[in-house]
C-alpha cells in the first residue's frame, strides 16, 4: 500500500465508527423497503427509533438490547426526543400532528402509559421537540410557525396524579416553520427560517436575537459555559448565518459576535475512520465553503455540530476554529449524546460514530485488534501519537506490538512508516526516556558503582546532526558572502593607504568580514581560513578584521612599486605568503587542540566519580582546574593579549583596535536592535542584520548592564558567542559540552564570587557555542526570578543563533497566522529554537500571539511563557491552555502544570487582579461583602474555579480563602470556607451578600442542623438593614448586573422560615423562631404556604399509615 498522508498538526481528533448497527436494524426489520427509520433519539441509556410504521422501538444502548416497541395508529413518527432528567418519559410526534408522553414505568415494572397527548398541531407537519431541563413539559414546533408546551402528568407524583389532563398551552407563533427548538435555564430558544427568538418562559417574555433576517433552514442551540462554584455563568447563544456564518449571542438575546467560517473551510477534510473501508486523506487544499448550518447542536466539551447531506462539521467556536470536518454520505439527521453521534442516513441505514482524540481512537482500535487501522491512524497523525502525553493511553509496548503484528508482505511499507513514527516517540515524562531502545540507538551508558548511570553520546547521534545542520545552515550563508567579500578585497588593492580605516569601517558596517583568517596570529593559515567558514564568531570576526586591516596595509606599501605589474601578480605573491605561512602554524593549533583534549578527559574521568559528583566543592574544583585550558585554547581574552603582543602590530595599530573595538558599543546604543531581532528604520541595518546574524548578538551586547566579576576584570559585557572561533572534533566537542553545560549550572545555582571563577552569566555568552541548549533553557527557569539576566542572555543568544532561520523573515513581515503556520511546520520541535521565534512572535504581535502559544504545549511550558510574556498576556495563554483539554481533564491538567506548588498561590492572585471588578464595588469600606456582589462576572472565572478545585493542604486552602475575601470574589470565598468547615463564616457571608440560591442545593450551602437554622436566623435578622440600605440606587455595588445571569432573591427570617418548613415542617419551623427570640410576621401568601406544608404532612402520614396497615395484613395473612 502507498504511504499513509500526514494530517497537519492542527487536526487532532476524528470521527470514529466502532460499532455497526446494520445487525440491529435486520433484527428489527428496518432494512426492507417498506419498513424503514424516520427518526431517531439517544440519551444516558436508550436509543429511540421511530418507523414509518407508527412504532417506536426502544434499544438499551448497553449491548443494543430491545427492551420495548410503542405502537401509534395516528401515522408514521416524525420527531422523538428523550427527557434528558428522567429517561422514563419520552416524547413523540405523528405525521398526523399528534405530540404523545409515554411513561415507560420500567422500575416498576408496568406497562408503558400515554400521560399527556395534544392534538394542538393536528394539520402540520411537527418540526422540532425540545423537553425542559427540569420538568416533565415538552415543547412543540410545527411547520406553521406555532410553538405549544405540554405538560406531563406522572404516577411518581402520587396515586392518581397521572389522571390530570393539562391544558395545552400556546407559547407564542412566530412568522416562519420552525426549525429547531432549544431550552436552558428558563428560556426557549426558537429558530425559524427568517429569525431567532428567545423566550423567558417563566416571565413571559420575548427578544428577537439580531436584526438581520436570513432566509432558509438554520439553526440556533444553547452552549453551555463552565459553571463556577456555586452560582453557574449563563449560557451563550449560537444561530447560524448565511455564509458559514455563526453568531454568538448573549443569554439575553445580545449578539456579542460574528464567527466567520468559510475560509477556514478551506482545509482538506478528514477521513472517517471506519471498518467499512480504508481512510484516504488528501492533502490538496480545497476552496472556502459557503455552507447553510441547517441544525446546531452541543457536542463533547465546548464544541459545536453542524451537518450537510454530504458532511459533518465541528467547531470550537470559543476559539474560532475548525476542530474537525469529514465527508458523510446522505445525511438527514444527526442526534448526540455528549461525544457520540448517531446518524439517520437517507436509506434509512443508522452509523454510530464518536468524537475522540487520534490517540484515543488508537487505543480502541488496538482493543479491537483492527491492527491495520490502528498503524494507519497512527501514521495519519504522527504528531499526535508522539507528543509525551499519549503514552498515557497507547505505551511504547503497544505500539511496538501493533508493527509486530502487521502482515510483512501486504503491510510492508505501513510498518516501516510506523516504524519511523515508534523512532519518534517522546516519553512519558520528557525528562526521561521510557525507552530502552531509543536510548541505545544515540548514546551508550554503563552503571557506576553507586549507581548512577554515565550516559555517552555517540557521534553521528541525533543532537549531533540538529547541530550540524544548523552549522551547515550557517557555514553556506557564509560562503556566498565570502565570495562577494574577496571582490571588494581586490579593489581595495588599488586604493589609496591613506583611504584604508574609512574603507574598512564601511566593510564593517555591511557585514562583510567573513574571509578574515583566525584573531590571535600575526599572519593567518590557510587552513584556519577554511574553519572560518562555520565556526567563527562575531567578537572574533570583528577583533581580526582590524588587525587584519593593518597588516594589509603594510602588504600594499611594500607592495606598491608592483601596481603596474598587474592585479595576477599581486594576488599570486600574496598567496605565495599564505603557503608558506601553514606549515609554521598548523603545529601550534593541533598543540592547542591535544592540550585541551587531555584537560577535558582528565576533568571527565574525575567526575564519573560520585564522591566528586555529589560534593559540589569537589566538582567546582575539578571545574576550575579544566577552565583555564578552556579560557586560553577557545576563550575569547587570549585575542586581546595575542594581537597586543604581537610585534607585526605597532602602537598606533593598537590603539586603533582599541578605539574600534570599543567605539561601536557607544555608536550602537543610539541605533541598537530590539530583543526580538527587529532593527530600527535604518536600511543599512537591515541589510546588515539579514546578511550577519552575528551582528545582532554584537550590537545587543551594548545594552546589557551586567559587571558580574571575572577573568576579565573592568572590561564591557562580553558579545555572546554562538559559534566555535576553531573547529573542533566531534567526539571532544560532546566532552566540552557535558563540562561547559554542569560548569553553568553549577555557577548559576552555588552562584559563589570567585577570582578565578567566571560568572554564570559571562560565561554562558562567552562559550554558548559549547552548552547544550535544552538543559541551560531548563536552569533559566528554575534561576530566573534570582538572576533574570541568564535568562536575557539566553534569551538574546538564541535569537542570535536563529537569526537565520526562514521563518524569521515570515514573522518580520508581520502575519501572524502565516508565522504560526510556519512554526508548525518546523516539526519536530525543539524547545530552544522554538522559543527564541516565539519571543519575536510576542515582540510583533503581544497579546493575540500569546493567545497561540498553546498550541506548542508540552515543548513550550507556562514557565517558559512567564519568561516572554507581561503577566496580563500570560494569563490569558495560561486560560486558553486549560480550556483546550476536555473538562474531565481540565483539573488534572491544571494541576500537573503546578511545579512548584507556590505557583497556585501565584496563579489566582494574578486571575483576581485582571479583569476583575473594582475592590470598591465587592468589598464595603470596613472590608465586608456588598449586597450582590457575588453576581460580578470574573474575566478569567473558569480558571478560577479551577485553581479553587485543586487539591491543597490545610495552610494553602486558608491562604487562598483570604485572598479571595481580600478581592472580593465570594464565590470562591464560600466554597473554600465550606472545605475548611467553617460555616459559621459561610453562613455570614450569604445574608450579606442577600442571595437566597446560596442557600439551595445542589451548588448552595444548605443548613444541614437546627442550630445552623437558629443561627442563619439570626445573622438574616442582624444583616437585613444593611442590606435594605445598601439596594439605594447610587450606592457602589447595586449595579452589579455585568452581563451576569440576575441573582436568586432576598434573605429574610420570613423566607427563611418558609424554606425551614419545608424541610422540617411548618411547625418545628414556628418553634425554631420562638426559639430564637425572632418574631416574624407571616404574609398571608407565606401563610397558605404553611397550611398547605401542614395538609400535605398529614396526608403523607395517613397515606404511610394506609401502606404499613395493608402491608401488615399481608404480611399476618401469609403467615396464616
Amino acid at each position: 500500500m502507498p504511504l499513509v498522508p500526514v494530517v497537519p498538526e492542527n487536526h487532532s481528533h476524528v470521527l470514529a465508527e466502532f460499532d455497526c448497527l446494520d445487525p440491529l436494524l435486520s433484527a428489527l426489520r428496518l432494512d426492507s423497503g417498506r419498513l424503514k427509520c424516520t427518526c431517531l433519539a439517544v440519551s444516558r441509556k436508550w436509543l429511540a427509533l421511530g418507523t414509518s410504521a407508527g412504532g417506536l422501538h426502544l434499544i438499551q444502548r448497553e449491548g443494543w438490547k430491545q427492551r420495548l416497541i410503542l405502537t401509534h395508529k395516528e401515522g408514521s413518527i416524525t420527531q422523538v426526543a428523550c427527557c434528558p432528567h428522567d429517561e422514563d418519559f419520552i416524547a413523540v410526534a405523528t405525521s398526523q400532528g399528534l405530540v404523545v408522553v409515554w411513561e415507560l414505568q420500567l422500575e416498576r415494572r408496568g406497562r408503558p402509559e400515554r400521560v399527556s397527548l395534544s392534538w394542538e398541531h393536528r394539520g402540520h407537519a411537527i418540526t422540532a421537540l425540545c423537553w425542559d431541563t427540569s420538568t416533565l413539559r415538552v415543547f412543540v414546533g410545527d411547520s406553521g410557525g406555532k410553538v405549544t408546551c405540554l405538560r406531563a402528568g406522572s404516577s411518581k407524583l402520587g396515586k392518581g396524579s397521572a389522571f390530570v389532563i393539562f391544558p395545552v398551552q400556546t407559547v407564542t407563533t412566530v412568522d416562519s416553520r420552525v426549525v429547531q427548538l432549544g431550552y436552558q435555564d428558563g428560556r426557549l430558544l426558537v429558530s425559524s427560517l427568517s429569525r431567532c427568538y428567545l423566550c423567558d418562559t417563566e416571565r413571559e417574555k420575548f427578544w428577537r436575537v439580531g436584526n438581520k433576517e436570513r432566509d432558509g433552514e438554520y439553526g440556533a442551540c444553547f452552549f453551555p459555559q463552565n459553571r463556577g462554584l456555586l452560582v453557574g455563568q449563563p449560557p451563550l447563544l449560537y444561530c447560524a448565518r448565511p455564509g458559514s456564518r455563526v453568531w454568538e449571542a448573549s443569554f439575553n438575546g445580545e449578539v456579542l459576535s460574528t464567527h466567520q467560517f468559510k475560509q477556514l473551510l478551506a482545509c482538506p477534510p478528514l477521513p472517517l475512520i471506519t471498518y467499512r473501508n480504508e481512510p484516504l486523506y488528501n492533502p490538496a487544499q480545497k476552496s472556502s465553503q459557503s455552507i447553510a448550518f441547517p441544525k446546531l447542536l452541543y457536542v463533547g466539551d465546548q464544541n459545536l455540530l453542524t451537518w450537510t447531506d454530504s458532511a459533518v462539521y465541528i467547531f470550537t467556536p470559543q476559539n474560532g476554529q475548525v476542530l474537525l470536518w469529514t465527508e458523510v454520505k446522505d445525511l438527514v439527521d444527526i442526534v448526540v449524546y455528549r461525544s457520540e453521534l448517531f446518524c439517520l442516513h437517507g436509506s434509512g441505514r443508522l452509523s454510530h460514530l464518536s468524537l475522540l482524540s487520534a490517540e484515543r481512537c488508537v487505543e480502541r482500535l488496538l482493543r479491537r485488534e483492527s491492527w491495520p487501522l490502528a498503524a494507519v491512524v497512527c501514521c495519519m497523525f504522527q504528531h499526535t501519537i508522539t507528543t509525551g502525553r499519549a503514552r498515557k493511553s497507547i505505551p511504547i509496548d503497544r505500539l511496538e506490538h501493533l508493527r509486530s503484528q502487521l502482515s510483512s508482505s501486504t503491510h510492508l511499507e505501513l510498518s516501516g512508516q510506523l516504524e519511523e513514527v515508534i523512532s519518534k516517540l517522546e516519553p512519558l515524562d520528557s525528562a526521561c526516556s521510557s525507552r530502552r531502545s531509543s536510548i541505545s540507538s544515540h548514546e551508550s551508558f554503563n552503571v557506576l558503582d553507586c549507581g548512577i548511570y554515565r550516559v555517552i553520546s555517540r557521534r553521528g547521534s541525533q543532537s549531533d546532526e540538529e547541530t550540524g545542520s544548523l552549522i551547515n545552515q550557517s557555514m553556506s550563508e557564509e560562503e556566498r558572502l565570502k565570495e562577494f567579500s574577496f571582490v571588494h578585497e581586490e579593489d581595495q588593492v588599488e586604493q589609496d593607504p591613506q583611504s584604508s580605516e574609512r574603507t574598512e569601517a564601511e566593510r564593517s558596517e555591511q557585514g562583510l568580514q567573513f574571509h578574515l583568517p583566525l584573531s590571535f596570529r600575526p599572519k593567518p593559515p590557510r587552513i584556519a581560513l577554511q574553519a572560518v567558514k562555520d565556526s567563527v564568531s562575531s567578537f572574533v570576526k570583528k577583533t581580526t578584521e582590524k588587525i587584519n586591516t593593518l597588516q594589509m596595509n603594510s602588504e600594499l606599501r611594500q607592495r606598491s612599486e608592483f601596481k603596474e605589474g598587474g592585479q595576477a601578480d599581486t594576488t599570486a605573491s600574496y598567496s605565495e605568503e599564505m603557503d608558506n605561512e601553514v606549515y609554521d602554524e598548523m603545529p601550534n593549533t593541533e598543540a592547542d587542540m591535544q592540550e585541551l583534549r587531555a584537560a577535558t578527559e582528565r576533568a571527565i574521568s574525575q567526575i564519573q566519580d560520585p564522591l566528586v559528583l555529589l560534593d559540589p566543592a569537589c566538582l567546582r574544583e575539578t571545574l576550575l582546574e579544566w577552565l583555564p585550558v578552556l579560557e586560553r585554547i577557545l576563550g575569547p581574552e587570549e585575542y586581546g593579549s595575542a594581537a597586543a603582543g604581537d610585534s607585526k602590530v605597532d602602537g598606533a595599530g593598537e590603539e586603533r583596535w582599541e578605539r574600534d573595538y570599543l567605539s561601536p558599543c557607544s555608536e550602537q546604543q543610539e541605533e541598537s536592535f530590539s530583543l526580538s531581532g527587529e532593527p530600527t528604520e535604518s536600511i543599512t541595518e537591515n541589510e546588515t542584520k539579514e546578511e550577519s546574524p552575528e551582528l545582532g548578538g554584537k550590537e545587543d551586547q551594548c545594552d546589557s548592564t551586567e559587571t558580574e566579576p571575572d577573568t576579565s576584570k573592568g572590561s564591557p559585557s562580553e558579545p555572546v558567542r554562538v559559534v566555535s572561533p576553531k573547529p573542533v572534533p566531534s567526539d571532544l566537542l560532546a566532552n566540552l559540552t557535558q563540562l561547559a553545560t554542569l560548569y553553568t549550572e553549577l555557577s548559576c545555582f552555588r552562584n559563589q564570587q570567585d577570582e578565578q571563577a567566571v560568572g554564570c552569566t559571562n560565561f554562558l555568552r562567552r562559550y554558548f557555542f559549547l552548552l547544550d541548549k535544552e538543559r541551560v533553557r531548563r536552569m533559566c527557569l528554575l534561576c530566573y526570578e534570582e538572576q533574570p539576566e541568564v535568562q536575557s542572555s539566553f534569551t538574546e543568544a538564541m535569537l542570535d543563533l536563529t537569526q537565520s532561520s526562514k521563518v524569521v523573515e515570515v514573522i518580520q513581515r508581520g502575519d501572524l497566522l502565516r508565522s504560526l503556520r510556519s512554526l508548525r511546520e518546523l516539526q519536530p520541535w525543539s524547545a530552544p529554537p522554538l522559543l527564541a521565534h516565539l519571543h519575536r512572535l510576542y515582540e510583533k504581535h503581544g497579546e493575540a500571539a500569546v493567545r497561540s502559544f498553546s498550541q506548542f504545549y508540552p515543548t513550550i511550558t507556562p514557565a517558559d511563557v512567564m519568561t516572554i510574556a507581561q503577566q496580563s498576556h500570560f494569563l490569558a495563554y495560561l486560560d486558553n491552555l486549560v480550556q483546550s483539554r476536555t473538562e474531565g481533564h481540565r483539573l488534572s491538567f491544571l494541576q500537573s502544570l503546578l511545579e512548584p506548588e507556590s505557583l497556585r498561590q501565584d496563579w489566582l492572585e494574578l486571575a483576581l487582579t485582571h479583569d476583575a471588578p473594582q475592590r470598591c464595588d465587592t468589598l464595603t469600606p470596613d472590608g465586608q461583602p456588598r449586597w450582590h456582589s457575588h453576581c460580578y462576572s470574573w474575566g478569567y472565572g473558569r480558571l478560577l474555579s479551577l485553581l479553587i478545585h485543586l487539591p491543597a493542604d490545610l495552610s494553602s486552602k486558608q491562604k487562598m480563602a483570604e485572598t479571595c475575601r481580600s478581592h472580593g470574589y465570594w464565590i470562591g470565598y464560600l466554597y473554600l470556607c465550606c472545605e475548611l468547615q467553617c460555616r459559621t463564616e459561610v453562613f455570614a457571608t450569604i445574608c450579606k451578600l442577600d442571595d437566597i440560591s446560596l442557600l439551595e442545593e445542589p451548588e448552595g450551602v444548605e443548613p444541614q442542623t437546627l442550630d445552623e437554622w437558629k443561627l442563619l436566623i439570626q445573622l438574616s435578622q442582624q444583616c437585613s438593614s444593611v442590606g435594605d440600605s445598601e439596594q439605594v440606587p447610587g450606592v457602589n455595588g447595586s449595579s452589579w448586573s455585568n452581563g451576569s445571569a440576575d441573582c436568586g432573591g432576598k434573605i429574610s427570617p420570613e423566607s427563611l422560615t418558609l424554606m425551614l418548613a419545608r424541610t422540617a415542617g411548618p411547625d418545628r419551623a414556628m418553634a425554631v423562631l420562638e426559639e430564637c427570640g425572632v418574631q416574624v410576621v407571616l404574609s398571608p401568601q407565606s401563610e397558605l404556604v404553611c397550611e398547605l406544608l401542614r395538609v400535605t404532612e398529614k396526608r403523607q402520614r395517613a397515606m404511610i399509615q394506609t401502606m404499613l396497615e395493608r402491608c401488615d395484613r399481608f404480611l399476618w395473612s401469609q403467615h396464616a
